[in-house]
């Protein structure tokens, strides 16, 4: 039995006809259904925009204008055009979702970015059943596979009692959404944890959707000088540079990203360690969440998609490239 096509690639995203919506749309239109609220699925212009309860209010910190944000909670079904539309834990982000499209008995899911693993704060990846399934790449190679996530945490703990014992602030590089409060969980136990204002303002609107954060404190670059020293500091890429941290006297820096699971971007010459901590699936994430859809179709976006797409190719599945613009500037 043939069906109309669910989904649809156009220039202003990821488009349902039968429903009128678009799923992270990358340019304006009047109603979009978000999956999480990195930058570049949740776009400023949109006249409505739908997402995870929880998104809801960060979206609204990070957006400004005038819009309507509709936010429901994970398997909540809703009926647009005919169309019954629900949404599911993809374990990226606090918060994020993946898509379910239902019409007629065909279904779709667009993921998002996603990862299989538990970080410890997000809601876990949920595999959803499906005709059709959108997946990402970001890591679509063998080489990047996750060390499990207790090790890693280790780690980074041993890493920061190191410095400690050398009376040295230990300074993070993580994206302020996600990787951020993950790292704030698994070195709680270590002292006083200290964030970039980017950091410390989107943790607040968190706290006021109900997650839990552990105790952490704003870094003012006059007064906590001398009060982070030893302690834990964490800010985002753009400020790893910064004046801020250059004036902290005896500071170790570290990474925070998946690429630093290839030595070649560990770029040691600015940092003195780097850890392969990501938001998105790797290599056998992929495989495995691609293959507990059962999906007879498969759109391979943002990231490794020819090498990804090419190997679920070659080993049974229906897969296409689809060219986004997801993925910009986040990891």
């Amino acid at each position: 039995m043939s069906h109309k096509p669910l989904i649809t690639f156009t220039k202003h995203g990821i488009y349902c006809p039968q429903g009128d919506f678009y799923i992270d749309p990358w340019h304006a239109v009047d109603r979009a259904v978000v999956t999480h609220a990195h930058a570049d699925h949740a776009r400023y212009g949109m006249k409505n925009y739908l997402c995870h309860e929880i998104s809801k209010p960060i979206i609204q910190s990070r957006i400004s204008g005038d819009f309507a944000v509709e936010g429901i909670s994970y398997g909540k079904t809703k009926t647009i055009n005919g169309v019954k539309l629900s949404l599911h834990p993809a374990g990226h982000i606090i918060g994020s979702a993946q898509v379910r499209l239902e019409y007629k008995g065909y279904v779709s899911v667009v993921s998002g970015d996603y990862k299989t693993g538990d970080d410890g704060i997000s809601t876990p990846f949920e595999p959803v059943t499906c005709h059709e399934f959108v997946t990402e790449s970001t890591f679509g190679l063998p080489v990047y596979r996750w060390l499990p996530r207790k090790i890693v945490e280790e780690n980074m703990r041993n890493w920061v009692v190191k410095n400690q014992q050398q009376n040295k602030t230990s300074v993070f590089t993580a994206y302020s959404l996600g990787k951020a409060q993950r790292l704030m969980v698994a070195l709680q136990s270590l002292g006083r944890i200290y964030v970039h204002s980017a950091i410390a303002k989107l943790n607040e609107v968190i706290l006021q959707s109900g997650v839990q954060l552990p105790e952490y404190s704003p870094f003012q670059l006059g007064s906590d000088r001398k009060n982070v020293q030893g302690q834990i500091v964490i800010v985002p890429p753009a400020a790893s540079d910064s004046e801020m941290i250059r004036k902290v006297p005896k500071t170790a820096t570290a990474i925070c990203s998946g690429w630093m699971q290839v030595r070649g971007h560990r770029r040691w010459q600015s940092a003195d360690a780097g850890f392969a901590i990501s938001d998105h699936a790797d290599w056998d994430g992929l495989i495995s969440a691609v293959k507990a859809t059962g999906a007879e179709k498969i759109h391979v976006t943002h990231g490794y998609t020819e090498p990804f797409a090419r190997y679920l190719n070659e080993n049974g599945f229906n897969a296409q490239v689809v060219k986004t613009r997801f993925g910009e500037g986040e990891e």
